[in-house]
């Protein structure tokens, strides 16, 4: 097999934050393969072919991308911040694991800047100490696994990123994971709400729990959330790396 399909991570939307590696990728590539807006951020050029598709097709995405490996190509799956941070690593592999044809394909991964990393970085070190990052999206799991492992999270007091916390078609979900971490980490843990990290449109803004509301957030928005030791320092926002 000649061809090649590489998942690469274009970072959280500034081009100065793409990895060298991921560049060298999508210039050697003939194919890129991704949802809409990730690979509108790729320029156009001779002998590049774009394939961008909606944000629900991923498994479709991914065996179209390993089938064009599969006849020659060089292939670049795009995701935005990381591949394999809810994105396109998984699913590529999930294709994969139903077709042991496609198994022996040179495929690499090519980690890219979370959107979580780059928002704990504008606030300061927020994700000093253990962390974890969880979906609120409920697209894939329900609900109720959601406000399991936010309660859990909270529990052990964890610092936690939250991705894609609120979107048109579940404006209300938003408030009841607040409404949870009121009930367990108290009124006064800290929550910054991260837009746009990178672009034009960033938007950096830290409040207690008291004072958050579901309106501050987005589909573009990072939420992360203080253990019991996050503390202001000046204008920024940190975690002791000591638990004791």
């Amino acid at each position: 097999m000649s061809g090649w399909l590489c998942i690469a991570g274009l970072g959280p939307g500034d081009p100065h934050l793409v990895t060298p590696e991921v560049s060298a990728a999508i210039d050697a590539a003939t194919d890129i393969v991704g949802y809409i807006p990730y690979v509108a951020r790729i320029a156009p050029r001779a002998a590049l072919t774009l394939h961008p598709s909606d944000n629900r097709v991923e498994l479709d995405r991914a065996r179209a991308a390993l089938q064009m490996a599969a006849e020659g190509r060089q292939v670049v799956v795009v995701s935005s911040g990381d591949p394999g941070v809810f994105a396109m690593a998984s699913a590529v592999f999930e294709a994969l694991e139903h077709h042991p044809e496609w198994q022996q394909l040179d495929i690499r991964v090519l980690p890219g800047i979370t959107a979580m990393l780059a928002a704990a970085a504008r606030a300061g070190a927020p994700l000093g100490h253990d962390f974890c990052a969880i979906n609120l999206s409920d697209n894939l799991k329900p609900a109720s696994l959601i406000e399991a492992r936010v309660r859990a999270a909270a529990e052990a007091d964890f610092a936690m990123a939250f991705y894609n916390p609120r979107s048109a078609s579940r404006p209300h979900t938003f408030g009841r994971i607040l409404d949870v971490l009121r009930g367990i980490c108290g009124p006064d843990r800290l929550i910054t709400f991260a837009r746009a990290v990178s672009t034009a449109d960033e938007h950096i803004h830290t409040v207690t729990l008291s004072e958050a509301t579901p309106e501050m957030a987005d589909m573009r928005t990072v939420v992360l959330v203080g253990n019991a030791a996050t503390r202001r320092v000046g204008r920024f926002v940190y975690t002791p790396r000591s638990a004791v």
